[in-house]
């Protein structure tokens, strides 16, 4: 089974100003996203990943870049239009402030199956493209580079959450309850049964652990004695 490490992209102003920036252009990171790209690309220089595949927003890139640097050998790096930010339409560009007066904000809070942004992309085909894409790449990854492979996707709060509901079996509808800061990591292997989440939300800690692939076995029962 391959690895896939996630990581969303560090702050931005619109972060900071509380606007929907979506997938407008010359978003980029902050002094402070910046930083917090820096310190994940630290936590990963121990992990020697064999692709760095990017959405192709510029926020995304940056933080790609940073990882890259830290990065010895050869690291394949990609950008796939599958993972780029939800198409919020008619939203991008406001502030949350204002789209929480909306009627569709209670539908993304609480039914985001049903959500469609005006103008823009619904949820559930957000997760659909998004969960495709990780799947397909991480398949190519484990072809190229065998079962230990271990690679990162750069992305979006909301496709991250997406793929994290999709690999916990979670209803799409429950997937505000997961919570993806910027410049976490989140960790998914795929194997040839259901996927196992080893990592979600993460800002700190080692990762050297995932150096070593571990054996192709079912889930341990009671918790097993974790990674070497």
């Amino acid at each position: 089974m391959g690895t896939l490490i996630l990581v969303r992209h560090g702050r931005t102003q619109a972060n900071v100003d509380g606007i929907l920036a979506g997938r407008t252009a010359g978003v980029d990171l902050d002094d402070r996203g910046r930083e917090q790209a820096a310190a994940t690309a630290e936590r990963l220089r121990s992990v020697p990943l064999v692709g760095v595949v990017s959405s192709p927003l510029e926020r995304c890139r940056q933080t790609s870049a940073l990882i890259l640097d830290r990065q010895e050998g050869s690291t394949e790096f990609l950008v796939d239009d599958d993972i780029t930010e939800c198409d919020y339409g008619d939203w991008q560009g406001g502030t949350l402030k204002e789209l929480s007066t909306e009627k569709l904000w209670k539908v993304v809070q609480s039914s985001p199956s049903a959500a469609v942004f005006p103008g823009g992309e619904s949820l559930a085909a957000m997760q659909a493209r998004a969960v495709a894409a990780v799947r397909r790449m991480d398949a190519h990854f484990e072809e190229q580079h065998g079962p230990g492979a271990v690679w990162a996707a750069v992305s979006h709060g909301d496709i991250i959450k997406s793929i994290l509901a999709d690999a916990y079996g979670m209803h799409l509808d429950l997937f505000q309850r997961i919570s993806v800061g910027p410049a976490s990591v989140s960790i998914i292997r795929y194997g040839a049964g259901a996927p196992s989440v080893h990592a979600t939300n993460t800002e700190s800690g080692d990762l050297s652990w995932l150096r070593t692939a571990p054996p192709a076995v079912d889930a341990p029962v009671g918790g097993g004695a974790g990674p070497a």
